[in-house]
């Protein structure tokens, strides 16, 4: 039997590339195309039959990847979420992981990478590219702490306030506009929560906001 795909992007030429490379493979079958999240919630309740996996996007109009990926985490759980897109930055990932998805491959991948994201979700539960599991691995290596509400006292106002921000989509520059501070000053905010948190990217230190109750994905 062959596994039923939803695929869930904006853009009407890639959902058409991606059909055409599964629906030529025996093994899968695209059964509900939508262009964005909103449109996913109103067609799968009246789908049939229901998709095993849905192929979805992170940046589009109205409902993006994220809100839908929690949503169907919340109303389909036996769907399996694979993340496809171009976003390959860590806070991306971990967000998407965050909201239910089991998978995680970038738009720029080989199609026997596609096929074998989708036959891992299935068979295994999950699906880690290299490039993924590298991003996991490190940032448990260099997070992994434990959680004491001692570290989150030691830090300074103004550092929990960078630590938040560091945990949404703007860069080091945008941040530093909003907190009114030269990108240096920004530079040294974060190398001191680096030294103080004890980890080594970016994604360590969204982790450790998560983790202590600073941010809520």
């Amino acid at each position: 039997m062959s596994v039923k795909i939803a695929i869930v992007d904006d853009h009407t030429m890639m959902v058409q590339a991606i059909a055409n490379l599964l629906n030529v493979n025996p093994k899968f079958e695209v059964v509900l195309s939508c262009r964005h999240g909103k449109e996913l919630t109103e067609k799968l309740p009246v789908t049939a039959p229901i998709p095993d996996v849905v192929l979805l996007d992170i940046n589009m109009p109205i409902m993006n990847g994220w809100e839908t990926a929690a949503w169907l985490q919340n109303t389909y759980p036996e769907i399996k979420i694979l993340c496809l897109t171009m976003n390959d930055d860590e806070i991306s990932v971990i967000k998407m992981f965050k909201n239910g998805a089991k998978g995680y491959v970038l738009k720029d991948a080989e199609d026997e990478e596609l096929y074998t994201a989708i036959e891992s979700v299935i068979s295994r539960g999950f699906y880690y590219s290299d490039y993924v599991a590298k991003i996991m691995i490190d940032s448990f290596k260099n997070e992994g702490k434990p959680s004491t509400q001692a570290s989150n006292l030691a830090l300074k106002e103004r550092e929990i306030e960078f630590l938040i921000l560091c945990c949404t989509e703007l860069n080091y520059k945008q941040i530093a506009d909003i907190m009114h501070l030269s990108p240096k000053t920004i530079d040294g905010y974060r190398d001191d929560l680096f030294h103080k948190l004890k980890v080594k990217t970016r994604i360590g230190l969204v982790l450790h906001a998560i983790k202590h109750g600073l941010f809520q994905p």
